[in-house]
């Protein structure tokens, strides 16, 4: 009888040897990619999650076609399809969010890292159709504590101070509208992309 699959052992060996790999590694992946989910329901962290549908509703929003700002700000907001956002005061969520910045920097390209006081502010983008666009936008601060000295900021009535901040935008995002929402939104940092160079 003719065997119609012919596998030699050493094919065998090297194809097996890439499973056991790809296996290993994708705990790794999956921890890399969910670090919004992760920390989701953890107390110690500020957590915002804007998913499409809120965005496909901003856009319906009527907005007088004569005020350019206005459109500037609805074409923008219509081009983003997910705003992530994790704020801690904690060190421990400190340093995961920032390994996890580090291993997700590996797929993307650092656009700007800008250092001021201790505090240090990455930005990291992925490709988009031209140079002005982008797919995703990460934006990573870490030591904001450095800065707010002496501020008194609270939430929910309770006095916060804050560590890391870590903000993910996906679309099709347009960088040289992007610096307006961010600044809108108060996202430290944000000012800097107004000068980005790329």
């Amino acid at each position: 009888m003719k065997t119609l699959i012919n596998i030699k052992p050493n094919n065998m060996k090297k194809n097996v040897i890439l499973v056991l790999i790809a296996l290993l590694m994708m705990p790794l992946t999956s921890t890399a990619q969910d670090i919004f989910a992760k920390y989701s329901d953890n107390p110690d962290v500020t957590y915002v999650n804007i998913k499409p549908k809120m965005f496909q509703m901003l856009a319906k929003i009527d907005i007088d076609s004569d005020d350019p700002e206005a459109q500037e700000y609805l074409e923008m907001v219509n081009s983003i399809t997910s705003l992530k956002t994790i704020i801690t005061e904690k060190g421990g969520i400190s340093s995961d969010i920032a390994a996890w910045v580090t291993s997700k920097a590996s797929s993307l390209e650092e656009l700007m890292e800008v250092k001021d006081d201790g505090s240090v502010i990455k930005f990291y983008v992925k490709e988009g159709k031209d140079t002005d666009h982008v797919q995703e936008l990460l934006i990573f601060v870490n030591g904001i504590s450095n800065q707010m000295k002496g501020s008194n900021v609270s939430i929910n009535g309770e006095k916060r101070k804050f560590e890391t901040v870590v903000v993910s935008l996906t679309g099709d995002i347009n960088l040289n509208q992007i610096s307006k929402l961010t600044k809108k939104m108060n996202i430290p940092g944000g000012e800097h992309l107004k000068d980005k160079k790329k």
